[in-house]
């Protein structure tokens, strides 16, 4: 009897030590997510000021609710000094976001869900946690320290027009509630034909044809009333130009009425009814699933090694997305299977990239870092971007330029790269025909020749935008309605530019552009004046008076003004800006104040010149730089600030506030 007792009692400890441990594991992140994010709260919540944005998100939010919108959005229960955790997957019938948060106070959050969601709604209670649908595919759930939403679209399966096969690739539909397994839906084959269904799809179509019908009986009615009115007064009313008459002379204007349609029929409102209620329960079950699997677990997310490997822990916020699902899965992989080159493009997205972003005082900064999933191809990715550095291009950065693009890539590599995504894309329709094309090309121009005709190293300057006055077509009309064609006028702005690329080959570019001046077809447009060739269009009526070209010490240009070619005075900070373009293999920047100065004449209505002044105060300058760091493309790219927000993260909601309140301004009526 004790030896029974005692191995009653050791099962019943091993048991419950494997319950225990299993209810600890971690929740393993889904296998089709494509999208996995971080939000450093403890860093971000400091460089938020809550006084200014709780009355920016009122205003935003408080029309949308029945009652008094949520007041204080610093005290929702949520703590915002912790790391909140984001992620998306979908297939060919289901997408899903997903958001996890720490709660700090479980009464203060439900108050806030209960003011968030719709009036009269019930929150589910379960074992482990409560939930609630705060909208048709939106739900929340939650315990006494930690919250998940959940947003769920469901698509119901069926053969589409973008393959053959059965559809529905990662969704098993057990009953008429579709209880659907997270990340490990069974393939379902294709279904009988259903005449039921049919019957539903049919009916469908006549919805929208009624709609349609009505929807261009009300035009009819609107015309009708138009012809009338224009018949006895020979001119529109003064109070309703826009034709959407109201009132008037019942003789005239004939009764809507009598042109409206029947109601869609009761029995066939309460099928659609049905259908929405059943798509609700399979948004349910899946959103009641996810909810179940994470409260069942330690609630810690398992998040891939491969996910994290460029995450640094001092960034504000953490992106990951896979681009090779993304493009290569689902829907958006059977569009792709319809491109003759389909394999080659399913190859080249098929990688990942990582985004590292940070809030500083005076600016923003983005870091992306961009991996091929396969390690030979992302080497020959690599290789492209170990150019030579050339100096004199650098030359013709300036201070008083508005920005400039700068590349030292290696461009015989380009041939390898593109050879190399051809490699192992698969046994495509033009597979052969691409390497063979690939072969020759490498034979024809071999590396040398490629590096001497153009070896990588280019420079786009902006050095201004200039005001022009072009004439344009427009069109008037009488009181008859004839149609009168009108020449007029009006500002443009127009790009004063320099492109140039270094060559080891001028030969050779001579030769092209003494062909353009000289061929019986292009020299109309195409002459040589001096050491200058020229573009001019006969017309003048472009954008563009005329583009100039020459080929001097190495360097081939193409400019808007011959001056352009010239050496620029340059400033200690410019100095550091061409230093920087023959350091890396591609740089650049961007004033954003000057561009919009330039574009000045763009901007006619009251409202837009607002907007201008706006973005002509506030706009900063944008700065990136792209090198090989490890087995990525590291592209860092900084946004510095020109306001006195107390940081770059406020700076953003600063300059949404401000154009919230002009939008908002010219919606009241004007006092005179």
């Amino acid at each position: 009897m004790k030896s029974i007792l005692l191995k009653t009692q050791t099962i019943t400890f091993v048991l419950f030590g494997f319950m225990l441990v299993f209810a600890q594991k971690s929740m393993k992140l889904p296998t089709d997510a494509v999208f996995y994010m971080e939000i450093n709260g403890k860093q971000l919540n400091q460089k938020i000021n809550w006084q200014k944005l709780n009355p920016l998100l009122h205003e935003l939010t408080k029309k949308d609710k029945e009652k008094s919108s949520w007041n204080d959005y610093s005290k929702t229960g949520i703590k915002y000094d912790a790391t909140q955790y984001h992620y998306a997957s979908f297939n060919d019938s289901i997408q899903t976001y997903t958001t996890h948060f720490i709660v700090d106070n479980k009464e203060k959050f439900q108050e806030f869900i209960n003011s968030t969601k719709k009036k009269g709604q019930e929150i589910s209670k379960k074992n482990s946690y409560s939930y609630v649908d705060i909208d048709d595919n939106v739900f929340v759930a939650w315990n006494n320290d930690r919250a998940v939403l959940s947003m769920v679209n469901y698509t119901k399966p069926y053969k589409d027009m973008w393959s053959n096969a059965a559809v529905d690739s990662a969704t098993t539909v057990t009953d008429s509630a579709a209880v659907a397994v997270d990340t490990a839906y069974a393939v379902e084959p294709e279904k009988a034909f259903d005449y039921k269904e049919e019957i539903i799809s049919l009916k469908q179509d006549i919805k929208y044809l009624k709609e349609s019908i009505r929807d261009n009986n009300k035009e009819i009615i609107r015309i009708q009333k138009d012809i009338k009115y224009l018949e006895k007064n020979h001119k529109y009313p003064k109070e309703n130009v826009d034709t959407q008459h109201s009132e008037g002379d019942p003789d005239v204007y004939p009764k809507e009425e009598e042109y409206a349609e029947a109601e869609v029929d009761s029995a066939y409102q309460k099928e659609l009814d049905s259908v929405r209620i059943e798509n609700f329960k399979i948004v349910k079950k899946i959103a009641e699933g996810r909810f179940d699997q994470y409260f069942s677990s330690n609630l810690e997310i398992d998040v891939p090694k491969t996910m994290l490997t460029f995450r640094d822990p001092h960034s504000d916020v953490y992106v990951y997305t896979d681009y090779g699902k993304m493009v290569n899965e689902g829907i958006y992989g059977k569009m792709m299977k319809q491109l003759e080159f389909w394999q080659f493009l399913r190859n080249a997205y098929n990688s990942d990239s990582s985004y590292n972003l940070y809030f500083d005082k005076d600016k923003v900064r983005l870091v992306n870092n961009y991996q091929h999933k396969d390690p030979e191809t992302q080497k020959t990715i690599s290789s492209v971007y170990k150019g030579k550095k050339n100096k004199k291009l650098a030359e013709l950065i300036n201070e008083k330029s508005i920005g400039y693009y700068v590349m030292n890539i290696n461009g015989a590599k380009s041939f390898d790269m593109m050879y190399s995504l051809l490699q192992d894309s698969g046994e495509g329709e033009y597979k052969k025909e691409m390497e063979l094309m690939m072969e020759t090309m490498k034979i024809v121009l071999d590396e040398e020749a490629i590096t001497k005709i153009a070896p990588g190293n280019g420079i786009f300057v902006l050095n201004e935008l200039k005001s022009k006055k072009v004439e344009y077509t427009d069109y008037e009309y009488d009181e008859d309605y004839n149609e009168k064609e009108v020449k007029k006028t009006k500002d443009v702005a127009v790009p004063n530019f320099t492109f140039a690329f270094a060559t080891e080959n001028e030969g050779y570019w001579n030769r092209v552009f003494n062909v353009l001046a000289t061929n019986k077809h292009t020299s109309k447009k195409f002459s040589k004046t001096g050491n200058f060739y020229s573009f001019k269009d006969a017309k003048g009526d472009g954008y563009m008076d005329q583009l100039y070209f020459i080929v001097k010490d190495g360097i081939v240009y193409l400019t808007s003004a011959t001056e352009n070619i010239m050496p620029q005075n340059q400033s200690d900070i410019s100095k550091q800006w061409a230093k920087d373009s023959s350091k890396y293999p591609l740089s650049g920047r961007l004033d954003m104040q000057k561009l919009v100065i330039g574009l000045e004449k763009e901007f006619k209505t009251p409202s837009e010149r607002k907007t201008l002044d706006l973005f002509r105060k506030n706009v900063g300058e944008v700065y990136f730089k792209t090198e090989v760091k490890g087995d990525s493309v590291e592209t860092e790219m900084d946004y510095k600030i020109k306001n006195s927000s107390e940081n770059s993260l406020m700076y953003f909601f600063d300059l949404f506030d401000e154009i919230f309140k002009i939008k908002e301004s010219e919606k009241k009526p004007q006092i005179l």
